[in-house]
């Protein structure tokens, strides 16, 4: 059983409002929300445990929806617990991770066996996409969607074996399927058509900054339009993920009001092609990071609402790993326990208010995953709680990185916002440093 906690003199952002308030925690679940005029001392007159937080801000837990943790098959890199630690340490209580681990996650078996791993291990709440293939449609037909939160296509080819290049398969999946597709979207014959150029040219040492014009706009805008025209055909719920360029923008608003949504992720925000002589393979991921304007784009669409969700695609390899020739490094960076602090950085820079970030990481994606009692402060929803620090700034080293690779493309970066206390199902995980990891999150439930 949980403890039971009172959280006092709490700036609390929750549903469009900053307001002073204490939080009071009992069994797992918020009890009660109470306003306050003005922070005073409290004294503990009954059993709870008394957090005074002097004025810091309170957040519902972040959700992160895009991640790999790597286990099965690749915990050289990373694992569930690991990365869950990282998670809970940047303010992120529930995550979901995709499924192309090896196994791919491609038969409920390998799903349900992904699932008791994390109520082993992870230190956050979970869910797990189910991975969509050419040949296993008769699979998806059996999931239990209020237990799983969705299928991941890739429709351009990433880590792991699982591109979906079959149009009788997409238009299957897309056809019969009531639950969220999230799509990797990306042209695979544009990619390969290029990369050969760039091969023939250079051999294995292909300049890093190529790889935007290997994993080119036109195999993204290509894609995403495939994918946009059959979700419309079908009426199905599509979420593309890690949008990179200005024109799938303008395809997203020309059907905004359509059964679509979207996700931008953390490295199209902080960087763009400029970087890759600086950070080279560091940043390279799929699909790849363009041009400044589309990175400027990119952070309107945050800015103005265009986009719906800001994940992390978060996707460690080990530092030697990384650190080859362009056609031996992997694609992808670790990110999640730098999502709360980093995306704050918009908010200290004048460009995004507080509310609008908390909906977007928090309310948006229970919203649109449709994740019970979850993603907002509220009573009777589970106590997953982010305290947070803006006027603490700190600098990311390898002493501080928890991911089990021990790298991120923000080393040397200063945050000036600082996560404190992170509470899951009530559970103070997270304490100024210190993980507590005997309580173990939860399997994410959907109302659907």
């Amino acid at each position: 059983m949980s403890k039971k906690y009172r959280i006092v003199n709490a700036r609390i952002v929750n549903e469009g409002k900053i307001f002073k308030g204490d939080i009071i925690i009992n069994n797992g679940i918020i009890e009660d929300i109470i306003n306050i005029d003005n922070f005073r001392e409290y004294k503990n007159d009954d059993d709870s445990i008394i957090i005074d937080v002097n004025g810091k801000y309170l957040f519902p837990g972040v959700i992160d929806t895009h991640v790999h943790f790597r286990e099965p098959g690749l915990t050289h890199k990373a694992d569930i617990f690991t990365e869950s630690k990282a998670a809970v340490a940047g303010g992120v209580t529930s995550f979901m991770e995709m499924p192309n681990t090896i196994p791919n996650t491609t038969t409920l078996e390998l799903l349900e066996d992904k699932f008791k791993l994390a109520s082993e291990k992870s230190l956050a709440n979970y869910s797990f996409y189910f991975g969509a293939s050419n040949d296993n449609i008769q699979e998806i037909d059996k999931i239990d969607f209020e237990n799983t939160c969705g299928i991941k296509v890739f429709m351009g080819a990433s880590t792991g074996n699982m591109l979906v290049d079959n149009i009788t398969s997409l238009n299957k999946i897309f056809s019969n399927t009531n639950i969220i597709i999230s799509v990797h979207s990306e042209d695979n014959k544009i990619i390969n058509d290029n990369l050969e150029k760039y091969k023939a040219k250079y051999g294995d040492n292909i300049p890093f900054k190529y790889h935007p014009l290997i994993r080119s706009r036109e195999a993204c805008i290509k894609s995403t339009e495939f994918a946009v025209n059959t979700a419309l055909k079908y009426n199905t719920h599509l979420n593309i993920l890690h949008i990179s360029t200005k024109e799938e923008l303008e395809i997203l608003k020309s059907v905004k009001e359509s059964n679509i949504t979207s996700e931008a992720c953390l490295n199209y925000l902080f960087f763009n092609d400029n970087d890759y002589d600086k950070y080279g393979a560091l940043i390279k991921c799929n699909p790849a990071i363009k041009s400044r304007e589309d990175q400027q784009a990119l952070k309107n669409a945050v800015f103005d609402d265009d986009i719906d969700l800001i994940s992390t695609d978060h996707a460690p390899h080990l530092f030697n790993e990384k650190n080859k020739s362009y056609l031996n490094s992997p694609s992808g960076t670790p990110n999640v326990q730098h999502l709360l602090p980093a995306i704050l950085e918009f908010y200290h820079n004048n460009k995004i208010s507080l509310v609008k970030i908390i909906d977007k990481l928090c309310h948006r994606p229970a919203k649109i995953f449709n994740i019970k009692n979850r993603g907002f402060i509220r009573k009777g929803y589970f106590a997953d709680i982010v305290i947070v620090d803006l006027n603490c700034p700190w600098k990311v080293n390898n002493s501080n990185i928890l991911y089990k690779c021990k790298w991120s493309p923000f080393n040397d970066f200063t945050f000036n916002s600082k996560v404190i206390f992170t509470f899951v199902n009530g559970n103070l995980i997270y304490n100024n440093g210190n993980i507590n990891d005997k309580n173990k999150g939860q399997r994410l439930i959907f109302e659907r």
